[in-house]
């Protein structure tokens, strides 16, 4: 398995605006929303294996519910509403 760091340079194209020198060091919410908004499958299948699926949900479950108070906006909720149903249905959160 990659290390999360690797895992970032292998994609660093997807973290357009972050400075590199800077990027290992980006949160895994950071992470987690780049990857989800801009990765295609197989980089989302990894990062489940880099960060843990139940640590994806909860980020997930946590942006939904910014999404949804109006304190977050970077998301598309379309994402959000994907990954929701997806973690809802693995068991792993509880999505409304």
């Amino acid at each position: 398995m990659k290390t999360r760091e690797q895992f970032i340079d292998e994609n660093a194209v997807l973290f357009w605006y972050i400075k590199k020198d800077k990027l290992h060091a980006i949160s895994d919410e950071v992470l987690v929303e780049f990857i989800l908004s801009y990765a295609d499958l197989p980089q989302i299948k990894e990062l489940f294996k880099i960060v843990g699926e139940q640590k994806v949900a909860k980020i997930v479950e946590n942006n939904i519910v910014k999404v949804k108070e109006k304190k977050r906006q970077n998301y598309r909720l379309s994402i959000l509403n994907m990954f929701g149903k997806y973690f809802e249905s693995k068991g792993l959160l509880k999505y409304s």
